[in-house]
């Protein structure tokens, strides 16, 4: 009997012993010092730096003063440790959500001298959301994780993922992660599915609470509108002077609101838009003028 147990047990030791051969390596430990910016790799588990950020000096950002110095006033005071508030900026497209967010994290990061990183998370990721901010936890530094063009459809419960990981369950959220999103929602649930909410369950309101509670696990709600025309215009006059464009002032007013026009919307997207068929009529290139 003795034999047999122990000729069992070498079995499961041979048996464990190849499991762990075939199991995939556990990912290598982030370095932060790679970069000031992160894409999470939910799928392995790991973060990927990004080198070079696709994002604008913050003196470019035109027409949204109000909320951009709240952003900022919010990020300088997670950077030095102070008491701060998960960010939920939305509204309108193209007025500049994503660009104020890395633009915020870019300025305070050179104004404060803080280690100060930003992590990108997929929205289809949502659900490894506490995975990551549990990896955040225990490195050095401060942390923005930010998500981009955030909502949720019908039957997606991923948004439970998000409102655990923003309460931080009984250990609450690390003191040294905050969440940003950005999202064309104000309570990242479209309408109708509130509204369906409402008519077909049990008890209307705590159905409809349940999902519209999500929003109030941010602190900051910053309201991007779509611009008037003096606004679009300032952005116009903005990236054309930061780019070195001669352009004559009557013309630029002009082409710039005939640009617009043809799109059917004013916003800083438009404008940017526009700053690169002019840049590339004038044959220049897009380096900031000396």
């Amino acid at each position: 009997m003795s034999d047999a147990v122990t000729t069992l047990n070498e079995k499961l030791d041979r048996l464990i012993a190849a499991m762990d051969r075939l199991a995939p390596p556990e990912p290598p430990a982030p370095d932060f010092e790679a970069a000031d910016c992160f894409i999470w790799d939910a799928g392995i588990g790991s973060l990927a730096p990004v080198p070079v950020v696709n994002r604008v000096d913050i003196g470019l950002i035109h027409g949204v003063d109000r909320v951009r110095d709240i952003l900022i006033d919010n990020t300088r005071r997670f950077a030095e440790g102070l008491p701060a508030n998960n960010v939920l900026l939305w509204g309108a497209r193209g007025m500049g959500k994503s660009s104020l967010v890395k633009a915020s994290h870019a300025e305070v990061g050179r104004t404060t001298g803080a280690t100060l990183k930003l992590i990108e998370i997929h929205r289809e990721d949502i659900d490894a959301l506490p995975r990551l901010m549990q990896m955040l936890k225990q490195a050095a530094g401060r942390f923005i994780v930010f998500c981009d063009d955030l909502s949720f459809d019908q039957d997606d419960t991923s948004y439970k993922s998000l409102k655990a990981a923003l309460d931080g369950g009984v250990e609450g959220r690390p003191d040294n992660v905050i969440f940003y999103a950005t999202s064309n929602r104000r309570h990242l649930l479209p309408r109708d599915m509130i509204e369906n909410e409402r008519s077909t369950a049990i008890n209307p309101s705590e159905a409809v609470e349940e999902k519209v509670s999500l929003s109030d696990r941010f602190g900051l709600w910053l309201g991007f509108h779509k611009c008037s025309q003096d606004e679009y215009l300032e952005m116009v006059r903005g990236y054309a002077t930061h780019f070195g464009l001669d352009v004559d002032e009557e013309e630029l007013r002009r082409d710039s609101l005939e640009w617009a026009t043809t799109r059917g919307a004013r916003s800083g997207r438009v404008a940017w838009q526009y700053i690169n068929d002019l840049a590339g009529r004038l044959g220049k290139r897009l380096e900031a003028a000396g």
